[in-house]
């Protein structure tokens, strides 16, 4: 895997991670002082510091309760270890979407981006009370550098007027927005979120590697891998009590807070993410739960009256604060890039009228431009009369003399920056003739590149592969937040194992670390210095109680908000109702394969017809009965295990998966629990059968099962643990209609048929155990069969929740729940009419057969059942979960009056 060590959240990905290369491992666990004879990491690492041993060979006191866990728990206590952070990622749901090795996302065959599990080590990375201090220090220094170069870039410009920085390091940059200038962040601060990665060099001494100042991504993951971790190794986590991570996202949100504009007296803050197909989607939908904010895409925001507004069921929910995780360029389609879909229209004007905030503000990416990381420390003296306290590592720009010199002379020692963007070039890996060619191009426009020594990286321990314990090459991403104060540093941060080889000059990884900052004494909560208000101007004095006290988070219903949970309750009932058709049509299949000369055999083809007419495929079950029992194995394990069967149980949970990931901020721990333990069980399984029988059956029994299970769990959790807001009704709304649609096609294609006593009775005992009704029919209609008993039953009764009135009941009920429900629209007149419909039906009608063996009046009611509940979804989509068509003006009302 690659964390996101790149541009995470523009159309393109990070770059490649390399697997090859294995990682030197330590020698077993021995019985003397050291505990490990130790051997330096691979690659960039090789001679390079070591975290974990010191120069005697003895392990450090940072690291010695980790020593001591290593050796007590031994092989095999790591191994379990191992297993264990895997299941809680897995549970949690941590994932990350690979890209290949040109930056484009690895898709599922469909066009749609693979979410792959979080790759985490088990050990965490420990860093020592002093060496903290100095990393605390230097950061914040570093943010406050930052900030003031910022500040200036699109101010002032003294680093400019005064000959300091270069003009086109800036204007070349494509970091730099022309139309951001004037653009200011309300507050002391311009710079509101940094991101720092940092190594350590082979001295010891702390080196920064990169600043991400676009929209820095990672700080999610370090929350969640806290949480994994401490969960993981409790007796370790309590013994040595690192300090707590989580105080930093109470400073964050009470930043975003501080941010909005002054006119704003309850700030409204939302975070503006890409969308799930983002590599580092899990990464914005967590950072948004754990702050309680509404995650939303560009679909979900508008621009109107010179304001930014948010949807939400048929009304505008005013915008203060945009967290941003798109890039700048991306952010106004208007302004900015034409071409982008992943912005809001007129979001620039906005904010140059100062009716709303965006973080990190548009134009903050350019100081991520290795040309300002050349001068930077020519600007601390400049701006703020400070040396920058964490060093960068040497830098040589070709637009000076002896600089390109050197540059020229050592391609091969240097990783090679453009200044006008795009990814590094590392020196060691180049050819004698593509040294040439890049020697050339320096040469012609020697301004635009910039050549940096190669980074340095320490040594701690890993047990991340399966080999064992190894000594990996580490670095660190750490954040800063913004305050009244200055900078509230993350205590700790993201660390990461570095990919083998050259690779890990681009940063590329393969694993994350929790980082765990040793303190003297044991903490149980607390808020950072920084993050503590300092004193504060009249303004902020009369808004600063209303900012520290808790309010409720606005509830987000947008169109597409809804119109994803109305498909999670469609695809989770789609997916419970096939996994049990599927399982009693398997059962009756084996029942009777040698036995077709049996009257109950005739219940196979038709329930596989009734397979066949549900999910919109071919089941060959009208075919000759041989052709019928050679190909239903393969049919059941389509329909079972290929996600690109329409209508299979692994589609229906690959659409149920994707759809609770585009609204993932909404579901809590408990839900991804259950949803991932289905993927597990459907969505990494071959598409065809293997070629032992007996395996290919223990497969499809205990896969239906788990199914059946998962989403039976699922349902518990939806039904007890989520609050009935307008989304959770909108999710019953679409259960309720694919139950109403699903049980009237399959008594269609079961019951419609009259047929001899034995198979009526097989048949229709097997669609009441698809309809979970089967044991109640029994007791009801003790030793017969009555088709007028079942559609009593299934059709009738209003106190059987699987019935069809009562999927009407509810849904009456669930649309009157709605905002601005009037009683008489027209989703609720449709319910209304079919229900007066049904009720006028005497079971006893149904159960008449015409000369041909056919229940028409059955078979009429539910053919018109099933297209109404198909026509009510149409319309609940177009009149609540469609985007609205025209645009509105972007300029308030006195503009509109003044424009031709």
């Amino acid at each position: 895997m690659a964390l996101p060590v790149g541009r995470p959240t523009s159309p393109s990905g990070v770059g490649r991670t390399d697997f090859d290369n294995p990682l030197v491992p330590y020698d077993t666990v021995r019985a003397q002082p050291a505990l490990f004879d130790l051997q330096p990491a691979t690659g960039p690492g090789d001679a390079g510091y070591d975290e974990f041993i010191d120069e005697n060979g003895d392990v450090r006191p940072a690291w010695q309760e980790v020593a001591d866990c290593v050796r007590d728990r031994g092989r095999g206590g790591l191994d379990r270890l191992r297993a264990a952070v895997r299941s809680l990622v897995d549970n949690d749901g941590i994932t990350y979407i690979q890209t290949d090795h040109l930056g484009d996302a690895i898709t599922n065959g469909d066009g749609g981006a693979v979410p792959g599990p979080w790759q985490l080590d088990a050990l965490p990375l420990v860093i020592s009370e002093s060496d903290w201090n100095t990393l605390e220090a230097g950061l914040v220094q570093r943010s406050r550098l930052l900030d003031a170069v910022l500040t200036d870039l699109y101010g002032a410009r003294r680093s400019l007027t005064s000959g300091v920085l270069p003009p086109p390091l800036l204007f070349a940059h494509p970091g730099y927005l022309r139309a951001a200038r004037g653009i200011e962040v309300p507050g002391r601060h311009q710079l509101f979120l940094h991101g720092c990665d940092v190594s350590r060099s082979s001295s010891g001494d702390f080196v920064v590697n990169a600043d991400w100042t676009q929209a820095p991504s990672g700080a999610g993951y370090a929350l969640a891998d806290r949480r994994v971790v401490a969960h993981a190794i409790p007796d370790l986590y309590e013994e040595i009590g690192p300090r707590p991570a989580s105080p930093w996202a109470q400073a964050l949100r009470l930043a975003l807070i501080e941010a909005a504009p002054e006119t704003a007296e309850e700030p409204v803050v939302v975070v503006l993410s890409p969308g799930i197909h983002s590599e580092t989607a899990f990464d914005q939908a967590y950072l948004a739960s754990l702050l309680g904010l509404p995650l939303v895409e560009s679909a979900d925001l508008v621009v109107r009256d010179g304001k930014l507004w948010m949807r939400s069921m048929g009304t505008l929910q005013r915008v203060d604060v945009v967290l941003r995780r798109v890039d700048a360029d991306y952010t106004d389609p208007l302004d900015l890039r034409a071409d982008s879909r992943l912005g809001v229209v007129g979001l620039v004007e906005v904010l140059r009228r100062g009716a709303v905030t965006v973080v990190n503000s548009l134009g903050s990416g350019v100081l991520e431009s290795p040309g300002v990381l050349r001068f930077l420390p020519e600007l601390a003296q400049t701006l703020l009369g400070e040396t920058p306290l964490l060093a960068t590592a040497p830098m040589y720009w070709g637009g000076a003399d002896l600089e390109r010199s050197h540059l020229l002379a050592n391609l091969s020692s240097l990783l090679i920056k453009p200044v006008t963007g795009g990814e590094p070039i590392v020196g060691p890996d180049l050819s004698t003739t593509q040294r040439e060619s890049l020697a050339a191009r320096i040469e012609a426009t020697p301004w635009q590149w910039v050549g940096q020594e190669l980074p340095q990286f320490s040594s701690a321990p890993s047990d991340y592969l399966p080999m064992g314990m190894s000594s990996s090459s580490v670095g660190m991403r750490l954040f800063t937040v913004s305050q009244r104060s200055g900078y509230a540093p993350m205590i700790g941060g993201l660390g990461y194992l570095l990919a083998p080889g050259t690779a890990a000059y681009r940063l590329n990884t393969i694993a994350a670390k929790d980082i765990w900052v040793r303190t003297p004494t044991r903490v149980t909560a607390e808020i950072t210095p920084a993050a503590l208000p300092a004193e504060p101007s009249a303004a902020e004095a009369v808004r600063l109680p209303a900012m520290l006290t808790s309010r409720p988070t606005p509830e987000i219903s947008s169109p597409r908000v809804l119109s994803d949970l109305f498909w999670i309750g469609r695809y989770a009932e789609r997916a419970e109702n096939t996994a049990r058709l599927l399982t009693v049509t398997r059962e009756r299949y084996h029942e009777y394969r040698y036995r077709q000369t049996m009257d109950g055999s005739e219940c196979v083809p038709v329930l596989l017809t009734a397979l066949g007419t549900i999910t919109g495929t071919d089941t060959v079950a009208g075919g000759d009965y041989h052709e019928l029992v050679a190909t239903a194995p393969t049919t059941l394990w389509a329909l079972t295990a290929d996600r690109r069967r329409p209508g299979s149980l692994a589609q229906s949970v690959e659409r149920l998966s994707l759809a609770a990931r585009a609204v993932r901020d909404q579901m809590s721990n408990d839900t991804w629990m259950v949803l991932s333990a289905l993927e597990r069980a459907l969505l990494h399984s071959p598409e065809t059968p293997p070629d032992s029988k007996a395996e290919g059956e223990s497969f499809l029994s205990s896969t239906n099962t788990l199914a059946l299970a998962g989403m039976l769990a699922l349902s518990g959790v939806v039904s007890e643990s989520m609050v009935r807001d307008t989304g959770w009704v909108m999710m019953d709304i679409g259960k309720r209609i694919e139950r109403g649609q699903w049980l009237t096609a399959l008594l269609r294609a079961t019951l419609t048929t009259a047929r001899n006593p034995e198979a009526e009775q097989t048949i229709t005992e097997s669609t009441l155990v698809a309809c979970e009704s089967l044991v109640t029919y029994r007791r009801r209609n003790p030793g017969k069969v009555s088709v007028a008993g079942v559609a009593e039953l299934v059709l009738f009764d209003a106190e059987n929740p699987r019935s069809l009135v009562y999927q009407l009941d509810r849904l009456r009920s669930d649309l009157r729940a709605l905002p601005g429900a009037s009683g008489s629209s027209r989703p609720e007149r449709m319910v209304d009419e079919v229900a007066t419909r049904l009720r006028r039906i005497e079971p006893a009608e149904l159960e008449e057969v015409t000369a041909d063996g056919r229940r028409e009046e059955l078979a009429g009611l539910l053919r018109g059942m099933n297209i109404d509940l198909r026509e009510l979804s149409g319309v609940i989509t177009a009149t609540h979960l469609s985007l609205p068509g025209g645009m509105q003006p972007l300029w308030g009302p006195d503009a509109r009056r003044v424009m031709p």
